[in-house]
């Protein structure tokens, strides 16, 4: 415990003059407090409305970012007090100050952090009115009573205080505290939560997923302690992987970054704040299955800018972008900046699609551009599948280590794996029978990859020079196909010439002289091109 030299609470941070320049603004400005008040309700009711737990995180990966260690969040709630602790940098005066000021953000100058509103911090006020911070260097809190008494106090605001029912702006007046973070962290935040406000906390703590640590690299663990009951969530992070585990529940992650520096042009309508932060990075990530091949999310996804937003996203995949938010921190805004990350993140994506094994559910990723969200979701798909029509990342039926593009790659209607056997060295860029099927149908139309026929795949073979042997099983594969589209199919002679149909054309019989006859000028068909089941064709 830190006291000062009456036995109170020492005050490293200088909370008495960050109280006494506020009180003094809002007493010659009563419109001040009223300001003051209505930007700190709007944040809690609106942006951070539901954001506790993920800006708790937040602030405990840049944390871990600005003293340079493994970052790691424990939550615990027990009873009716939530606690945050985090390894990292201790607060500081500057931490203080933002956290105590109103959209100014103690994280500007430091591009590495997620954080970089100010404003994070009063999602706190949504389960609690008496939020304390303690720290390695000093403690402050803040209070709602405390605040009250001291707007009471002060004639000129006394009016509106009366006019909102005693609500104030809580964390505009810090205090000194006393305590201490738990023994190996840094920092802890500590949550007298509010009556009614438990169950949603715990539920939240509840569905807190290993996930989030895909936006927060800075951020390696998570520990929920819920009454008592441990579960620990962790990352461990590699260039193109995150294997995320979950309590006894571990799964890899594809990733795929890039990253960049905005032009100085882009930024010229941003807030003044925002244009020193040009440095970018963006990321795509799909879970994988035990074999390695991807899984496409289910469900509603958004987009994650760096932490969830409301900007709803199509593709079944998370998409982590530092994209620019309007005023209510839920929606991405329009312009140049969101233009420029859209085109990066086309070519993200590309990245993540090429670096994925070639398995059909790679169509899955495929943008359906007719289906988007909003305004957005439409751009990021268009831009996506420009790319993905532009990259190599479809395989070659009978080319195990080929890739080829869109525009040379091409389906077989009914294809199965004989078919695409025998027809491989014919057609280029025939895709593989399991790339073929009904239902992914829209995925390569909208990719504008060709399909044919099994007519035009005969029109392919007729004068091609093959082996009996590969005839035969040719026409094995295309046993069953409809009839009328083998009109054209070539068949081989008995005497070396080629019959362009198989109209007309004896079978021979397994006692007849097959070379004896040859003289003849019989259209007598090749015996071992059409052994059974060739013959049924």
């Amino acid at each position: 415990m830190r006291t000062g030299p009456g036995g109170d609470a020492a005050d490293p941070f200088g909370t008495e003059a960050l109280r006494r320049a506020v009180l003094r603004a809002w007493t010659d400005s009563p419109a001040r407090f009223r300001e003051d008040a209505n930007a700190e309700e709007d944040l809690v009711r609106g942006g951070y409305r539901d954001r506790l737990l993920v800006e708790l995180a937040q602030n405990a990966a840049d944390a871990a970012v600005r003293g340079g260690v493994p970052g790691r969040l424990r939550l615990e709630l027990a009873g009716d007090l939530l606690r945050a602790a985090n390894t990292g940098a201790p607060l500081d005066a500057a931490g203080v100050q933002g956290l105590a000021t109103l959209r100014a953000s103690a994280k500007r100058d430091e591009a590495a952090t997620v954080g970089r509103f100010g404003v994070g911090f009063a999602a706190v006020l949504a389960v609690s009115d008496e939020p304390a911070v303690v720290s390695t260097t000093g403690s402050v809190r803040f209070s709602a009573r405390r605040t009250r008494a001291e707007v009471a106090a002060l004639p000129a605001v006394a009016a509106e205080l009366a006019r909102r029912d005693g609500a104030v702006p809580v964390l505009r007046l810090p205090w000194p505290a006393d305590g201490a973070p738990p023994e190996g962290f840094a920092t802890e935040v500590v949550l007298q939560l509010r009556a009614g406000t438990r169950a949603t906390v715990a539920a939240g703590l509840e569905a807190l997923s290993a996930e989030l640590l895909l936006a927060l690299p800075g951020l390696d663990t998570v520990e929920v302690v819920l009454d008592g009951a441990l579960r620990t969530l962790s990352a461990a992070r590699s260039p193109d992987r995150v294997r995320l585990t979950d309590g006894d529940t571990t799964t890899d992650w594809q990733v795929a970054r890039r990253t960049g520096e905005l032009a100085t042009d882009l930024l010229t309508g941003r807030p003044v704040e925002e244009r020193h932060r040009r440095s970018w990075t963006v990321t795509w990530a799909v879970p994988l299955d035990e074999d390695g091949d991807p899984v496409p999310l289910t469900g509603a996804q958004v987009v994650h800018a760096p932490t969830p937003s409301d900007e709803p996203l199509s593709l079944p995949v998370r998409l982590i972008a530092p994209f620019p938010l309007g005023p209510d921190r839920r929606h991405v805004a329009p312009g140049p900046v969101t233009e420029a990350l859209v085109e990066a993140a086309a070519d993200t994506f590309a990245d993540l699609v090429a670096g994925l094994a070639p398995v059909p559910a790679l169509l899955r990723l495929v943008p359906r551009v007719g289906l988007a969200g909003a305004a957005l979701d439409a751009a990021l798909n268009r831009a996506v599948l420009d790319r993905l029509a532009a990259t190599s990342w479809l395989p070659v039926a009978g080319e195990r280590d080929l890739r080829q593009a869109p525009a040379r790659a091409a389906v077989l209607d009914d294809a199965t794996d004989e078919r695409i056997h025998a027809l491989a060295g014919v057609l280029p860029g025939l895709l593989p029978a399991e790339w073929s099927r009904r239902t992914d149908g829209p995925a390569l139309s909208a990719l504008g990859i060709r399909r044919i026929g099994i007519a035009e795949a005969v029109e392919a073979v007729r004068g091609v020079d093959r082996p009996v042997a590969w005839w035969a099983r040719l026409y094995a594969a295309l046993d069953g196909a409809d009839r009328e589209e083998l009109a054209a199919l070539p068949v081989p002679l008995v005497d070396g010439r080629t019959a362009h149909g198989p109209a007309g054309v004896l079978l021979p019989d397994e006692a007849l002289p097959v070379a004896r006859l040859g003289a003849l000028g019989l259209r007598l068909a090749e015996p071992d091109a059409v052994a059974p089941p060739a013959a049924q064709i």
